[in-house]
């Protein structure tokens, strides 16, 4: 049995433009969801005082005989805080959340503004050979408790020393990654249990699902993290984390990393929307910003209270939806929303705050478990890039004169240097995709006037 260590989840498992405080009015037209990243894994965590509800799931796929998790758990958890859930939850919050492409129009340049005013937010037991438990015992394992949920076989370990709980495990069939004991080790230290689960597949043909669901466990621990070690130890590479964090309070940050805002809320071509180009620009626009920040840093995609979006990448998800994912203080009762897509607000408050983090780790530059902190910050953000489409009507005026003579070509050069630097893509090749000319030789694709480029390179 190969352990996939839920790439986190193994993870862990292994455990000028409209600003954001104003509304956007803008329309979404594409977004930047997990399936962009390989080696991703999702972990949902709802944070309540000391109350803690995580959801784990990953893009394993393969024969489910090749699944395994195992990750380090503060305590010994009794069945029901042990539950399934469905992946279309996990997919909705992804697509809620997902950094996203908008569009505006330009409005008539001799037409006086139109002034937007911001809108508000309203308020059994697991089959073995032989005997297990008498072999664990030898070994200074000791199996707290096994479960049967839904399609998963559980046992809750707890162990004297992290040698011994490898070569039971690896008995049992799990092919743990060289390097594994030392991480074991350190939680073993620290009194932690270790939570291991793989597929019983009686009970997933009989369930007539065709993924494996992500697993969910509610438990109480002064200590906010997340388990990422084990996860690195077996590593090929890079591996992606999206982490969504669901709190009364506020947003959620690390508090041993770098919490760092994507760049957002800049114009970039329309060509990227008209030549479905937005997947390839947020990939490498990703990347550069993850090498930009040394690969340590955590970075935000979105933060939002869940009564509103504007512009809106999927609905706000159900009352249903959130309690389902442990957001146990919101109210059965369903608010109605039939507000159009480009901006919904919910009449009845939700009182549930989302962070969306996103990391790209490896044991190199992330030796530690990713630790949290609840804050009192509700300020919005999204990763946002906007399409400028121009103003296309034949009036004359001295402002459609300035427009189009001055405005217009000013913004469209901006936007080819803003991508450049952004994506790391040739500037040329950008103004060709644009039909402009030619840059320069000095043109270096930067936003920052030319005596900031001088005296940066002091």
């Amino acid at each position: 049995m190969q352990i996939k260590l839920l790439r986190l989840i193994t993870v862990t498992l292994l455990l000028t433009v409209p600003t954001l405080a104003s509304a956007f009015c803008g329309f979404y037209v594409a977004k930047a969801d997990t399936s962009l990243f390989n080696e991703s894994s999702q972990v949902v965590i709802v944070r309540d005082g000391d109350r803690n509800v995580m959801t784990m799931a990953s893009d394993f796929q393969g024969n489910v005989n090749e699944f395994a998790m195992v990750m380090p758990v503060p305590t010994v958890l009794k069945r029901e805080q042990i539950h399934v859930t469905n992946n279309a939850i996990i997919e909705h919050l992804d697509s809620y959340s997902a950094p996203r492409l908008v569009e505006y129009f330009d409005e008539n340049p001799c037409s006086p503004p139109i002034m937007y005013k911001r809108m508000m937010p309203t308020a059994t037991m697991m089959d073995s050979e032989a005997s297990p438990a008498r072999t664990a015992k030898s070994l200074g394992v000791t199996i707290e408790a096994q479960y049967t949920v839904g399609e998963y076989d559980i046992m809750l370990l707890s162990a004297k020393q992290s040698g011994g709980l490898l070569t039971w495990l690896t008995d049992q069939g799990y092919k743990l990654p060289k390097g594994a004991e030392s991480v074991v080790g350190s939680y073993l230290k620290q009194k932690m249990k270790f939570f291991v689960a793989k597929v019983n597949l009686k009970e997933f043909n009989k369930s007539g699902f065709t993924r494996l669901r992500p697993i969910q466990i509610a438990y109480n621990h002064d200590r906010f993290m997340i388990p990422i070690r084990l996860g690195t130890v077996n590593s090929k590479g890079q591996q992606e984390l999206f982490i969504y964090g669901l709190s009364r309070k506020g947003r959620i940050e690390t508090t041993n990393y770098r919490t760092v805002k994507l760049e957002s809320g800049v114009d970039i071509p329309a060509y990227i929307k008209d030549k479905n180009k937005f997947a390839d620009f947020y990939r490498d626009m990703f990347r550069n910003q993850v090498k930009k920040e040394n690969n340590k840093a955590v970075f935000l995609e979105y933060a939002w209270d869940m009564n509103w979006c504007d512009p809106c990448a999927a609905d706000p998800l159900s009352n249903k939806e959130l309690r389902e994912l442990g957001a146990f203080w919101v109210d059965d009762n369903e608010a109605n929303n039939s507000m159009p897509q480009r901006r919904r607000s919910l009449p009845q408050a939700k009182n549930v705050y989302l962070t969306r983090l996103h990391v790209r780790y490896d044991q190199q530059h992330f030796p530690e478990d990713l630790v949290f902190q609840s804050t009192g910050n509700r300020e919005n953000f999204q990763g946002r890039y906007i399409i400028h489409h121009p103003w296309k009507g034949g009036e004359t005026c001295e402002a459609a004169d300035n427009y189009f003579n001055n405005v217009l070509p000013a913004r469209k050069n901006k936007e080819a240097k803003t991508l450049a630097r952004l994506t790391g893509w040739d500037i040329n090749d950008i103004r060709d995709n644009m039909q402009l000319p030619k840059s320069s030789a000095t043109d270096s694709g930067s936003d920052s006037a030319w005596w900031e480029d001088v005296w940066q390179k002091k």
